[in-house]
């Protein structure tokens, strides 16, 4: 097949001119997909030298384009203290890479028509009808409350925009009620969240800007309570048995411990040594995590990325229609709401790139993106027919900017357009 026609099925692939049939995900050469193996190899160079460098445990790299693998690559250490090396197959942590799936997962129950995008979301949490706003006294300290402006809607919610917030990430009067009322306990089931929840006011009126959140593990929540099956349960059957992902779960089994990757944190001083207070992966846990619970591996996700960019199709199963998936990628911010930066906005459960150029220079408009707490991050670039998937298991001070560097080692092996 010629590059024209190649670029034709793209974008019939991205969904700019129809459908198409799913790519089967096969290895080819780069040059069959107009890059350049030579180019390609300075990715590969690169982050091996981080490793070397003691930058990096390890790392795990994966591209594919135009529906075909093109590079996966594995460098240094899974564990560092047994000296047990990094693997292709290795499984990791992925942490927030958990939202995208999560929000398939409910986008799957939007095609059903259990829940629409301008649903107040206590239409189907009753908990939250009657949530306040905080109002902070900017001298006092002291903390009133007011009513919304609007119930907080579906849409508000899929793109952290609905008043929400973590609690540990940050140091405002509602994020200390999140940390004094245990909002976030994984040790207690999600309806004990959302209980708690219910007791503390948004820290801004919904739809007024984006802010990082609970969202997704309140939308893991909504996920059972629509489908009636446990969130474990619903993503097997709908996403993680249709799309081959065997090791994608919110738990490592004894017979993969042996693949699964130690994490690590680096401090200012430039020592790596393993995270403290890391939760045990070796159950079920009790809060299957919406928003950051899961292991997978870069095939499993590569998989979940591809069936995406096909438009919501991967080796003839179909999981959501091309119109789901562009929704999930459009930005769902309104004008008057601050977004994450430059050139970049947000959609449902994805970061959407809307300004290539501000947002960092290479890359296709519209390309949607996430990454992890343990340093994994992936993209998906529907004009180049694009897809990034990068694994780490480390986080800390003076960190390389992996997404970043990866992109611009990506883009510059791409030849013919």
């Amino acid at each position: 097949m010629n590059l024209a026609r190649r670029l034709f099925c793209s974008l019939l692939l991205a969904g700019v001119v129809g459908s198409a049939p799913a790519a089967d995900l096969g290895k080819a050469r780069p040059e069959s997909v107009g890059m350049s193996s030579q180019r390609l190899a300075r990715l590969t160079t690169e982050m091996k030298a981080l490793t070397e460098r003691g930058e990096l445990p390890g790392v795990v790299t994966m591209v594919a384009r135009m529906g075909k693998v093109v590079h996966l690559e594995a460098a240094g250490k899974r564990e560092i203290e047994g000296g047990a090396p990094m693997q292709k197959d290795t499984i990791f942590r992925i942490y927030s890479m958990t939202k995208p799936i999560t929000g398939v997962a409910m986008m799957i129950l939007f095609e059903q028509g259990k829940w629409q995008l301008n649903d107040p979301v206590s239409k189907h949490i009753p908990e939250f009808a009657a949530l306040k706003v905080a109002k902070v006294d900017p001298i006092s300290g002291q903390v009133k409350t007011v009513e919304p402006d609007h119930p907080m809607t579906m849409r508000e919610l899929m793109s952290h925009s609905g008043g929400l917030t973590y609690g540990f990430f940050g140091g405002s009067a509602v994020d200390k009620m999140y940390v004094e009322q245990k909002v976030f306990d994984q040790t207690e089931p999600m309806q004990t969240m959302i209980d708690r929840l219910a007791k503390v006011p948004l820290l801004f009126q919904p739809g007024e800007r984006w802010h990082y959140s609970v969202a997704v593990d309140v939308q893991g929540y909504l996920v059972e309570k629509l489908s009636g099956q446990p969130f474990p349960e619903f993503l097997q059957q709908h996403l993680f048995g249709p799309l081959k992902m065997v090791d994608t779960a919110f738990y490592v089994p004894p017979e993969k411990m042996n693949r699964f990757a130690e994490f690590y944190f680096r401090d200012k001083d430039g020592n790596t040594v393993k995270h403290p207070g890391m939760a045990d992966y070796s159950q079920p846990p009790v809060f299957p995590s919406g928003g950051g619970g899961l292991v997978s591996t870069a095939s499993d996700y590569m998989r979940f990325c591809q069936m995406l960019l096909n438009g919501g199709e991967l080796d003839g199963r179909r999981i959501l229609s091309p119109l789901s998936v562009k929704l999930m990628r459009t930005n769902a911010l309104p004008d008057s709401a601050p977004t994450m930066g430059p050139g970049t906005g947000f959609g449902l459960d994805f970061a959407v790139i809307e300004d290539p150029a501000a947002a960092g220079g290479y890359g296709g408009k519209g390309t949607y993106f996430w990454g992890g707490f343990a340093g994994t991050w992936f993209w998906i670039d529907p004009v180049y027919e694009l897809i990034v998937v990068g694994m780490i298991q480390q986080r800390g001070d003076n960190m390389p900017d992996l997404r970043e560097l990866s992109r611009s080692l990506t883009y510059q092996a791409i030849v013919e357009e």
